[in-house]
């Protein structure tokens, strides 16, 4: 077997500074300051264990196509989360509208400002 393991995920943005308000200012993902000029606007988060998630201010191919309302049902990034809880009323106290797992476990999605799906699982 191949020796793989993920190093990041890129998501496209619409406006770095929006996004950053999420990934960076909610969710508490650090940004990596290494991130060189690419010729586009973004940034790179640090999402633990030298994993990273990349956002690229670049137009979106997709946009206009239509999404699952659950999260669950679409491409999506999962995290897993210390505080399951107050993350969800800091997320609803943002208006941002969380939707629990539909499998049972303790995880919720939520889109970004740019649609992009988002599941959070509690870490406990």
């Amino acid at each position: 077997m191949n020796d793989i393991s993920l190093h990041h995920v890129s998501l496209l943005v619409g406006d770095t500074e929006r996004a950053l308000a999420f990934w960076h200012d909610l969710l508490g993902l650090a940004v990596d300051p290494a991130r060189p000029d690419l010729g586009y606007p973004g940034a790179w988060l640090q999402a633990g264990h030298g994993l990273q998630i990349h956002l690229l201010e670049l137009p979106d191919p997709c946009a206009g196509r239509e999404r699952p309302e659950h999260g669950g049902r679409d491409a999506h990034v999962a995290l897993r989360v210390g505080d399951f809880d107050g993350l969800r009323r800091r997320l609803e106290a943002a208006g941002f509208r969380p939707s629990l797992s539909r499998s049972g476990r303790r995880a919720m999605f939520v889109r970004d400002a740019d649609g992009n799906a988002v599941e959070l699982i509690a870490a406990d």
